[in-house]
């Protein structure tokens, strides 16, 4: 019972501890081919086999809603600390080779995910990307503006000497 309550309070500080939660069914999966998945996620979560009674209650006492239907049959979760989007292809990715993985469900920024959502959480662009891509944004803009700022003087510059011409023609 105790070692039971201390896998549940471990369960919970996962749960709390991560930016979002992925379950899949490992059914048929051999242990390499876990090995292999592991370490392909490992640098933005990990993976892990869970008991789903105890997962149930762990979610439970972390305010994790949502993943206890599919909380049936041989289950693992992987925990994201790093980049969801790149956990979420990376489960996608593994899936596609393995057909035993299936993604059952997930819980990203306080709601729960159906399998087709964190399908649709993978189709995103990675973090770094789409940093990258604002970047490139603000730098385009930036340039845009020093360009109005730099073609302000010499267009005053031209308009004081047409003014100035004119006063003298006219003049």
């Amino acid at each position: 019972m105790a070692q039971k309550e201390a896998s549940v309070a471990e369960l919970a500080e996962k749960f709390e501890s991560s930016t979002a939660v992925l379950l899949t069914e490992y059914r048929g999966l051999t242990v390499e081919e876990l090995k292999e998945l592991r370490n392909s996620i490992r640098q933005d979560a990990e993976y892990a086999v869970v008991k789903n009674t105890l997962t149930k209650i762990a979610a439970e006492k972390a305010g994790v809603e949502g993943l206890n239907d599919d909380l049936q049959g041989p289950s693992a979760i992987a925990f994201v600390h790093g980049d969801p989007v790149a956990v979420a292809k990376g489960l996608r990715t593994f899936a596609k080779a393995h057909p035993l993985l299936v993604i059952k469900s997930g819980y990203f920024d306080g709601a729960p995910l159906s399998a087709e959502e964190v399908n649709k959480l993978a189709d995103l662009e990675s973090r770094e990307v789409l940093l990258s891509k604002v970047a490139g944004m603000m730098k385009a803009s930036m340039s845009k503006a020093a360009a109005v700022f730099q073609a302000l003087p010499s267009k005053t510059v031209r308009t004081v000497e047409a003014l100035r011409e004119k006063q003298e023609n006219a003049g």
